[in-house]
């Protein structure tokens, strides 16, 4: 029996417990445990009454002659901890007078004193009001490790305790010297954390013959001590919690004649897990490593884990709420995995945590998230906080509900109706605090039926206005040949649609209500490609590419396919055999840019004659007594002051073309230039179809077609002399590098973002809505509104733009508020709530690009301290630095007015 209930406590002792529990004790102040609260001290302390010892400095009737002599000439600590019978009260010390004097203690578990400090932390919150959710953190530099050499006296019923200046350094020996120096007043300890009495026990267990020398035996408890700073932040003392970080203090015997067999989870021989984490010394203040391109992880699980609520509910006993079957949930392993992450992070002295564990579950529940890819911290947070909703779901069976229209119900019914039925079968720590709910419209464009849902959400995905700006040239050419060409620059959004460029164009070049344009790129003298469909996105048009723009008719097709010309002039040239030999070739080259002009719907040779000469009539070459106000122009931005100068153009190169055409005496048709002019019918590519066209004889055209393609050839030099073939070929890209001077960025406010998000716009193409009134799909218009706000808000700026073809990231800088983002005027209907006011508390920032980039994140931590957490590396930042256009998720929370 002897040996069985000696085993039984050997183990409990020996036991090796998991790193992931923190078992270390703290020696705190009782009367700051007095303080907290009663439901957690009760709670914490399982109404179990703290075992009472009062020390006293050791006598020689305690320790051995040797050990006398040993202490003359040493400056180690020696006390005796005697237990007393007569016990204590619940929670430790009677209500009146324990814990008045300063010299009375308590020794708590690692959990006990994190709830007991967070209990401290709301209470300064509610009396100071202050931004932070952790108000206590500015104290937690004061904790500091102090090793006791504990031995148990079985004659005396006592515990022998030694402190050491080899194994806590030069200060942290002067502190203890300070604390646990007798004086006038007697020094009480309260154990709440039962490991002097399990130690106690075990000595009292074993017989003398078990241990001959059971006075000598040794254990080494690492005490973590709060609260009892001096606030001597001397040199020396720097230097002592340097060198115990490094492990100086760690190379200290376990004990003397026990093998080395004590638990290093309940009576720790050293932790350089604190010393790890004394640069920043403070309470979650713990880095994540980067287990390889895992920083996306790291930035969203940084936000998370200083997100209020939440860390309370993880840090507490949030197992119970575990649903293990819900079939959309992922049997609590997400949960769990998280929760014990969150723990690692804010175990009291933590260094930086590996999340290998965490990476792995993620991976298996979600694979897109497996491997080491960059990823999306967005994408992952809201993976983790929908998982995390039903892995923690408290509704085990979900009803059906059906959602009703409103009929003409007032909103604020249908809401509550709404909110209660996603209640009905979500309901966790998720929803308690991220869920908020709004307001859906949409409006039928052809029977104008209005429908109204109210759906909740998770976060808020905000566009950016797009304040990305691109400037853009093309050459404005008319189909009429009334105006030369001339270039346009216009501005549009940097990711806008074709649509937007049309508008840019429409409005420069003040076209008239029976006018359109027909844009198109330009290459090697041949139309490459129309650009026609609305919604294109813009970044489709390089820099380099040269566009056209025709104006043309709205009703350009009921007259008639439009011709397209395009020109080829004679090109001689001669190798050297050839020169010598008095030989020469030539080549038809095509030049310049294609004309267009409207035809008929039926035509001959000789109207495409004239058709070609009357769109050449612009780039005619000056002639006597005629001012070239054309050759003169210099490149134009078209606007709406542009319409007298056409009108004026026209007159003068109708009046050049006349004079050109009659200055012989002949016709335009007698002209000598119709020597020099032959057409041929080719295809779009500008392969000659073998059809030359005739002057008398029709055109053949078959097939009604849109357009059709000429081939004029330039035979002779009449025409170069004439025309100014360079004019003609002058077309500028979209955009040379260094014509413009480069813009500033510029910035948008978070409420142009939120006004963006709620404006009414027309659902795409591919979201078209069922119309329950014309019984078809229907492009309905749609606009959102708040509704219920939730305690914390997560907002995402949608920075990165995908297509078909590239991918993008917009850099616009976005000015957001960090002490007071107020909603109220965002928000359709107050629904109760008194405050709609938020503060910042964390932000994920993605710097660099598509191709490469990283994520870390910025977490407000008490006062005005804001801390960079850069996967393991943790390093305080000022606030006038938060801000930058690396923003990419914000962490908001309520406070109330």
């Amino acid at each position: 029996m002897e040996n069985g209930v000696s085993e039984d406590l050997s183990d409990s002792i020996q036991r090796p417990e998991s790193s992931d529990n923190d078992q270390r004790v703290y020696f705190v102040p009782l009367r700051w445990w007095k303080e907290t609260n009663d439901s957690v001290a009760e709670e914490e302390s399982d109404g179990k009454k703290g075992v009472l010892y009062t020390a006293a400095q050791a006598s020689s009737s305690y320790a051995s002659p040797m050990k006398l002599i040993n202490t003359m000439f040493s400056s180690d600590l020696l006390l005796n901890l005697r237990g007393e019978e007569d016990g204590s009260s619940p929670n430790g010390c009677e209500n009146n007078e324990v814990g008045v004097s300063g010299r009375d203690f308590a020794l708590v578990s690692g959990e006990m004193w994190v709830k007991a400090l967070k209990w401290h932390s709301d209470a300064k919150l509610s009396t100071k009001k202050t931004k932070t959710f952790l108000a206590a953190e500015d104290d937690m530099s004061d904790v500091y490790p102090l090793l006791l050499r504990l031995s148990v006296q079985p004659e005396s019923s006592s515990l022998g305790v030694k402190i050491t200046k080899k194994d806590n350094g030069p200060e942290f020996f002067r502190r203890a010297n300070k604390i646990f120096t007798a004086d006038s007043e007697m020094l009480r300890i309260w154990d709440f954390s039962e490991q002097t009495a399990l130690l106690s026990m075990l000595g009292q267990c074993r017989s003398p013959k078990d241990s001959p020398r059971q006075s000598d035996e040794e254990v080494i408890l690492e005490l973590q001590v709060y609260g009892l700073s001096d606030n001597t932040k001397s040199r020396e003392g720097k230097n002592g919690a340097a060198q115990y970080s490094n492990g100086t203090y760690s190379s200290a015997p376990l004990m003397n004649g026990m093998n080395g067999s004590v638990s290093t989870g309940m009576f720790r021989s050293s932790s350089a897990i604190f010393g790890r984490s004394s640069e920043v010394g403070s309470l979650g203040l713990t880095g994540l490593q980067n287990l390889g391109n895992t920083c996306f992880m790291n930035s969203a699980i940084q936000c998370l884990a200083h997100t209020p609520k939440l860390v309370d509910y993880f840090l507490g006993d949030y197992c119970r709420e575990i649903n293990h079957h819900n079939p959309l949930g992922m049997d609590g392993e997400i949960a769990l995995a998280f929760g014990e992450l969150i723990r690692k992070l804010w175990a009291p002295g933590a260094g930086s945590v590996n999340p290998k564990t965490f990476k792995s579950k993620l991976g298996r529940f979600a694979p897109q998230f497996s491997g080491f890819n960059q990823h999306d911290s967005q994408e992952l947070l809201a993976f983790l906080l929908d998982g995390l909703h039903e892995d923690l779901n408290r509704v085990k069976s979900k009803p059906y509900v059906e959602a009703k229209d409103g009929d003409g119900r007032p909103d604020s019914e249908v809401a509550d109706e709404y909110w209660r039925n996603h209640l009905a079968r979500n309901d966790s720590i998720i929803v308690d605090i991220c869920q908020g709910q709004y307001k859906s419209t949409l409006v039928c464009p052809i029977c104008k039926k209005v429908s109204i849902m109210f759906d909740p959400f998770m976060y808020l995905s905000l566009p950016l206005p797009s304040t990305s700006i691109r400037t853009m040239t093309l050459t404005i050419i008319s189909t009429d040949g009334s105006i030369p060409p001339a270039p346009c620059t216009i501005s549009v959004p940097k990711f806008g649609k074709f649509e937007d460029l049309i508008q840019a164009l429409t409005a420069s070049c003040s076209l008239g209500d029976d006018e359109t344009l027909l844009v198109a790129e330009v290459y090697n003298n041949r139309i490459l490609r129309y650009l026609e469909d609305p919604s294109d996105s813009l970044t489709l048009i390089r820099d380099g590419d040269r566009l056209v723009a025709y104006r043309l008719k709205k009703d350009f097709s009921s007259n008639g396919p439009l011709v397209i010309f395009m020109h080829q002039h004679v090109e001689e040239f001669a190798n050297v055999r050839q020169f010598i030999h008095g030989k020469q070739t030539s080549t038809m080259k095509p030049f310049g840019i294609p004309l267009v002009g409207e035809g008929s719907v039926s035509f001959n040779g000789s109207d495409i004659h004239k058709l070609y000469l009357k769109l050449l009539a612009p780039f005619q070459r000056p002639t006597d007594g005629i001012p070239d106000q054309i050759a003169d122009s210099k490149s134009i931005t078209l606007s709406e002051e542009s319409t007298e100068h056409y009108q004026k153009d026209n007159d003068e190169a109708t009046e050049r073309q006349d004079n050109s055409a009659c200055s012989s005496g002949t016709a335009p048709d007698d002209s000598p230039l119709d020597a020099e002019l032959d057409f041929y019918l080719t295809d779009e590519k500008g392969f000659l179809k073998d059809s030359k066209i005739v002057t008398d004889e029709q055109v053949p055209i078959t097939g009604a077609p849109r357009r059709f393609f000429v081939i004029a050839c330039w035979a002779g030099k009449q025409m170069e002399k004439q025309y100014d073939t360079s004019r003609l070929s002058t077309l500028p890209e979209v955009f040379k590098s260094g014509s413009f001077a480069k813009r500033p960025q510029e910035s948008v406010s978070l409420y142009s973002c939120l006004e963006a998000f709620l404006k009414e716009e027309p659902l795409g193409p591919e979201d078209m809505w069922y119309c329950p009134g014309c019984k078809e799909h229907r492009q309905a218009s749609k606009k959102l509104d708040l509704w219920r706000l939730p305690e914390i808000l997560v907002i995402h700026l949608k920075r990165f733009s995908y297509t078909r073809y590239l991918k993008n990231k917009l850099e616009t800088f976005v000015d957001f508020p960090t002490d007071d983002l107020d909603l109220a005027t965002y928000i359709s209907y107050k629904n109760g709530q008194t405050s709609h006011r938020y503060v910042l508390y964390a932000i994920s920032n993605h710097f660099g690009s598509m191709g490469g980039g990283h994520y870390t994140a910025f977490v407000h931590h008490g006062g005005d301290q804001w801390y960079d957490f850069d996967d393991s590396h943790v390093h305080p930042v000022s606030q006038d630095k938060i801000k930058t256009s690396a923003a990419y998720v914000l962490f908001y929370r309520r406070v109330e007015v």
